[in-house]
């Protein structure tokens, strides 16, 4: 892939240079397109955003590797795609409601950030866009289980 491209698609659409809180920005922008889409087609079947995650992880991995290399740092802030791959995955089999996407993201985003093991050792130790992409993957599987969890327990 060319630097463009790999800068593009690294930073889902420049989203990444995005002043503040970059990868809150692009999980809240991936949480938009999904609900924007299920408004379109009517709903989102929650495989068709893992299919969509996996697909983006595998041409994730590589931009984001390359960005770590033209930066000059491990997992640079601009690379976003990680977010939108992890936040993709927190939202599939989650009723795309105002309550099941505002926990979808924030049980992501805390993940995210927080990083509890595992998460913090694999984004610590898998060399370059792998460990940029998986501890992002494992964050959402963790928001997924959570959000499910909350929905049991919340009624509204």
């Amino acid at each position: 892939m060319s630097n463009k491209v790999n800068c593009w698609l690294a930073t889902f659409g420049l989203i990444g240079f995005f002043p503040f809180a970059p990868g809150t920005a692009a999980s809240l922008v991936t949480v938009a397109l999904v609900w924007l889409i299920s408004l379109v087609i009517g709903a989102v079947n929650g495989w068709v955003l893992i299919v969509a995650a996996v697909g983006i992880y595998f041409f994730g991995v590589p931009a984001a590797r390359d960005m770590e290399k033209e930066l000059g740092r491990k997992d640079p802030r601009p690379v976003v795609i990680d977010e939108v791959v992890g936040q993709l995955i927190a939202l599939a089999f989650v009723p795309l409601t105002w309550l099941g996407m505002l926990l979808s993201f924030f049980f992501f985003r805390a993940f995210d950030i927080i990083k509890p093991f595992p998460i913090s050792w694999l984004d610590k130790n898998l060399p370059g866009g792998w460990g940029i992409m998986t501890d992002d993957v494992v964050a959402g599987l963790f928001a997924l289980g959570c959000t499910h969890l909350a929905l049991l327990y919340i009624h509204i």
